[in-house]
């Protein structure tokens, strides 16, 4: 079997299943297409440290053992074996630049760089702060599916990005027999420690920012809303004004600490409804969330913050988006009216669009 190596964060993201899952969607897809996926992350020491026992556990819970490897800077060991497997893959899908190390990128015959984050991949690249590691990679692919269109305002440096959907394997995740709507939900960190990116005179905002311009949907609404948001100790004034406007808030370590109570907490939502990092709506980067993928490939529908889908991919019903809180409350309350329909759309536009087989092989035929 021709080998394929996927590079990307899972010790990095210790006790988040949900950031497990994009990892895994694309070494179990490649797997499922008869490929001999690899799991490769770059790590320095702490992190190493921090996040080994979490990289080992999902790893070994989803028959990844012999298959996965930590590359700790500054130590040798995997590194002769990676060379090796390097010298051998077809290919290396690496996902948002996790491997960085050039003598092993150099190794690989075809190099994918996939973008989970539109705005600030392309912002940080002509700056400066990412190297030559974009130059690296015979082909980019990013989840921002309008990216490089006229109405994305965002730099290229003259690089073609292909959109390309998060892939999802759609039989681990059917939608449960049991359909009804009981709240909206869904996970998030209120805060990254990078700061709101800067493109000229024009700085964009962070999920934070459009949390707090969307706190009143719950009370305007009067729909339930539950949100597994990981907050620091510090800012509890912040969660307390969001649970004051009728956010129910849960602990994500608590709900989805791992791959399999993430998607639990997924299956057992009636719907989810999200904001997003202020700059993907705002550059309308048309990105779509691997999150919200999950939710619709388990027949959970989606009330999200509109980021510039082009018209020709966004589905009919099963996800309605949003760009003002009136719209959004009005959203809400059109998806739950008529719950059944978009339940049903939600699972048909995730196999249309998110099936991991069809994803990755268009993928793959553009890389290969």
């Amino acid at each position: 079997m021709d080998v394929v190596v996927v590079a990307g964060a899972l010790a990095s993201k210790p006790d988040n299943g949900g950031e497990a899952w994009v990892r895994l969607s694309w070494v179990l897809g490649l797997r499922r297409l008869g490929f001999d996926p690899w799991l490769v992350e770059q790590v320095d020491p702490p992190t190493a440290a921090a996040g080994a026992d979490f990289f080992a556990r999902t790893v070994a819970a989803h028959g990844l053992e012999g298959r996965a490897a930590l590359l700790v800077e500054g130590s040798e060991e995997p590194r002769g074996n990676l060379e090796e497997l390097a010298a051998d893959a077809v290919a290396l899908v690496n996902i948002s630049g996790n491997l960085r190390d050039p003598a092993l990128l150099a190794r690989f015959d075809r190099c994918a760089y996939v973008d989970l984050d539109p705005g600030f991949t392309q912002i940080w690249h002509e700056e400066g702060r990412l190297g030559g590691q974009l130059a690296a990679h015979h082909r980019h692919f990013t989840v921002g599916l309008n990216l490089g269109a006229p109405d994305c305002p965002l730099p290229t440096a003259g690089i073609e990005w292909v959109p390309l959907p998060p892939p999802v394997l759609l039989d681990l995740w059917e939608a449960p027999a049991e359909r009804r709507f009981d709240r909206f939900t869904s996970v998030a960190t209120w805060r990254n420690s990078l700061g709101p990116p800067e493109d000229g005179d024009r700085r964009y905002t962070l999920k934070h920012h459009q949390l707090r311009r969307f706190a009143g949907v719950p009370e305007r609404a009067g729909l339930p809303f539950e949100l597994a948001l990981a907050i620091h100790p510090d800012e509890a004034a912040e969660a307390a004004a969001l649970e004051e406007r009728g956010w129910a808030l849960v602990d994500p370590a608590a709900v989805a600490a791992d791959p399999a109570a993430f998607r639990e907490y997924v299956r057992g939502s009636g719907a989810e409804f999200s904001v997003t990092q202020g700059i993907y709506a705002e550059a309308r980067t048309g990105w779509v969330s691997d999150r919200t993928a999950h939710y619709l490939a388990c027949g959970r529908p989606a009330v999200v913050q509109e980021t510039g889908i082009p018209a020709a991919l966004r589905p009919e019903a099963g996800l309605l988006t949003f760009a003002e809180p009136p719209g959004a409350v009005a959203a809400a309350e059109a998806m739950v009216a008529d719950y059944d329909h978009h339940a049903d759309a939600a699972r048909a536009w995730a196999r249309e669009t998110f099936d991991s087989d069809r994803v990755l092989t268009r993928m793959l035929e553009a890389l290969l």
